[in-house]
């Protein structure tokens, strides 16, 4: 299975770590970045990350920042992605459970390596539940997508789609 991971530079610690134990475990990981502790932008990788995930290419996604709040809104502004800020086993099990997240965001600076593999873990090995209630939910989430994201995920090659951001 292939995890598409990326962070920012508050995030590179515990990136590392998890993708190592992500390959140690038999995981194959696409590496969006940053692969520095210089200052960046986490939208720039969050997006490399989110599209990889909504286009197929990655079954899952786990993205990292200082507080995991950043880079999980960014990522979330990819049509097709539900991700996850998780900080304990709980949420991670219950997203999977009932909201099918796609994506996992952590906090590396609020979360040690040890606790942050372990909801890795639980986020990988729980299936979504597949209740009705859960999936019809899912559909309403998808129909606001449909209504407030009117154009299709566009992939951005060496650019942005709005010549209004920059890197």
């Amino acid at each position: 299975m292939k995890i598409a991971m990326a962070c920012d530079h508050g995030g590179l610690t515990l990136k590392n770590a998890v993708a190592a134990w992500l390959e140690n475990n038999g995981y194959e990981v696409a590496d969006f970045g940053t692969k520095t502790y210089d200052s960046c932008d986490y939208p720039d990788f969050a997006l490399k990350a989110a599209e990889a995930v909504a286009s197929g290419e990655c079954a899952f996604g786990v993205v990292v920042c200082t507080t995991g709040i950043g880079i999980s809104i960014a990522a979330n502004k990819v049509r097709g992605i539900r991700c996850a800020l998780c900080s304990e086993p709980l949420s991670a099990r219950m997203t999977r459970l009932h909201n099918d997240a796609n994506m996992l965001a952590l906090g590396g600076g609020m979360t040690g390596v040890n606790l942050a593999l372990e909801i890795v873990k639980t986020f990988l090995e729980t299936p979504f539940s597949q209740e009705e209630k859960h999936a019809r939910r899912i559909k309403k989430i998808a129909a606001i997508e449909e209504k407030y994201c009117k154009q299709p995920a566009v992939r951005a090659v060496g650019g942005f789609a709005d010549e209004g951001i920059t890197r």
